[in-house]
């Protein structure tokens, strides 16, 4: 009876094991939906999601499905790596799909951009397993090429940091002398006169009057009464001591026939506390701690001096170290030191650089925009002065304009032996890892330049080659670059991104290219075409790019 049964099932029920256990029927592509579709570039791969609604009644009971996504390029497959469903009775670990009831598939794909991916197809491809047999679906298009914008990211194009010079061109310098009195008395004695204070400073005074390379800008006289005695005794002898000594100085500048001074200006101060406590704070006195807090302790004059008088065995110290000091009328000639002119620095480097300072040479390199004379100018300063970072690091920066990647490291790594901590060495040092996508090295080297001015512009390249475009907005900043336009159009804000390609000091075809992208996301095709034109005639291989590129698919180009 059983035999017949089953015998009458397998005869009969032929329809309904070719249901549930016979081949697999083919996947139809309105199974499966893909994002985003076209694929986008993020960062410097392709990653999308592919889901599949799978129908009831669909997925044997005893298959096993290996899903494998392959994107197909010209003459090229690329798989992504696979995933495997199975049916209800198959003993295994992968997800089960329901014969009766269906259900949904996740396919993750991810590829490592490349340019030939811009004209692409991806596809399913299916491996079935049931019982002992294999056999392979047709394959089923998913989705149709790559929006590749994100790759226009180029850290080539960020400028380096340069270590900069401290040339100036106008140094002031101070000079000054001290005329003492004795107490209580106002007139300028001989021995002050001639002491070697006094006389260098006329000296210095004479010679900067007479130097084509100094020019005396003011002379200043601050005379002062120390503080002890009565208030109004000390302003008339401070006042006394500032008149004499002006008096002298006048007749001194007539008998060294010194006319272009500046401006003689003179004042006095009655009692010099200013004074006392710099000199007692600076002294070796047992107590000059608690003279100090007195004068923090007590703001009136004559109080202070009461309190002072008071520490009986200080004060005689004082009177003997420290009083003496602040009756005096001091003389301040202020000198700006005028270097050498631009004009004058450029002829030196082309006929005598070796008679340029550091500064004046590493200022020369700020004098032209050509780089090729940059470079010469580091190499000089490499070369005279080869243990100063700065030399080497900015002829790296050079170098690594001119894209002559292999020198510029060099050259940086010698500025990072001489200057391990300096922001701009590591901030380059960290575009090179960049430019060679270590970016474990760039991200490592960027954090060690943090604070630099510069380093907004690297970072928000290297957060576009992760993918973190909105951290890539924040780095750029108020940068006006084709960068940081790619940042804003990648988080969709149109309006910042014309804002900022329209701010570019020297656009090129890559701003226009970008222009072009932005008019077509705006539906702007005027812009598209305009921009497209000025970029292919710029960079002819833009043309051949745009042909491709499905951010203007509906253009015809």
């Amino acid at each position: 009876m059983k035999k017949i049964i089953c015998y009458s099932i397998a005869l009969g029920g032929m329809v309904m094991l070719a249901g549930c256990n016979g081949k697999m029927n083919q996947f139809k592509a309105d199974y499966f939906n893909t994002n985003p579709n076209p694929l986008e570039v993020v960062g410097e791969n392709i990653p999308a999601t592919v889901t599949a609604n799978i129908p009831a009644k669909f997925f044997k009971k005893n298959a096993q499905v290996t899903i494998t996504p392959v994107l197909v390029y010209g003459d090229t497959e690329q798989a992504a790596p696979a995933v495997t469903y199975q049916g209800e009775k198959v003993r295994g670990n992968s997800p089960v799909v329901s014969y009766d009831n269906g259900g949904n598939l996740t396919i993750p794909v991810n590829y490592a951009y490349q340019p030939a991916m811009d004209r692409s197809e991806l596809y399913m491809t299916f491996n079935v397993q049931q019982g002992s047999k294999q056999y392979v679906l047709p394959r089923v298009k998913v989705a149709d090429g790559v929006i590749a914008t994100a790759a226009l990211a180029d850290a080539a194009t960020v400028n380096p940091a340069t270590a900069n010079d401290a040339f100036q061109r106008i140094i002031n310098e101070k000079y000054t002398a001290d005329i003492r009195f004795l107490i209580n008395q106002a007139n300028v004695r001989k021995n002050e006169i001639n002491s070697g204070d006094v006389t260098s400073f006329n000296e210095r005074v004479r010679l900067a009057a007479n130097a084509d390379s100094l020019e005396i800008k003011e002379i200043n006289i601050s005379s002062y009464a120390s503080p002890e005695g009565a208030l109004d005794f000390n302003e008339r002898l401070a006042a006394d001591r500032e008149k004499n000594t002006k008096k002298y100085l006048e007749k001194q500048l007539k008998k060294d026939k010194i006319a272009e001074f500046g401006e003689l200006t003179a004042q006095w101060t009655a009692e010099d506390w200013a004074g006392f406590q710099e000199l007692v704070a600076a002294s070796n006195i047992q107590d000059k701690d608690l003279i100090l807090s007195v004068l923090s302790m007590y703001k009136d004059p004559e109080q202070r001096e009461r309190e002072i008088r008071n520490l009986s065995s200080v004060f005689e110290v004082l009177a003997d170290e420290i009083l003496p000091q602040l009756r005096r009328s001091r003389l301040t000639a202020s000198v700006d030191v005028i270097g050498k002119s631009d004009e004058e620095i450029n002829k030196l480097f082309d006929t005598n650089p070796s008679a340029l300072s550091v500064e004046e040479l590493l200022y020369a390199a700020t004098l032209t925009d050509d780089n090729g004379r940059k470079q010469k100018i580091y190499e000089a300063v490499v070369r005279q002065y080869p243990n100063d970072f700065r030399g080497y690091n900015n002829l790296g920066k050079a170098q690594y304009i001119n894209k002559d990647y292999a020198a510029a490291k060099a050259n940086l790594a010698k500025a990072a032996q001489l200057a391990p901590k300096s922001p701009e060495v590591n901030m380059n040092q960290g575009l090179l890892s960049l430019v060679n996508k270590d970016y474990t090295a760039a991200n490592n080297s960027f954090s060690n330049a943090a604070g630099l001015e510069e380093l907004g512009d690297a970072l928000g390249v290297y957060y576009l080659t992760q993918g973190d475009n909105a951290a890539a907005v924040k780095a750029f900043g108020k940068s006006k670059t084709n960068n940081a336009a790619l940042a804003q159009i990648l988080t969709k804000d149109y309006a910042a991104a014309k804002s900022t390609l329209g701010a570019i000091a020297n656009p090129d075809a890559t701003t226009y290219y970008l222009t072009a992208v932005l008019g077509a996301r705006t539906n702007n095709e005027s812009m598209v075409r305009s921009n497209l034109q000025k970029a292919a005639q710029l960079n002819p291989s833009y043309a051949n790019k745009a042909k491709n590129d499905l951010e203007f698919a509906k253009y015809g180009l």
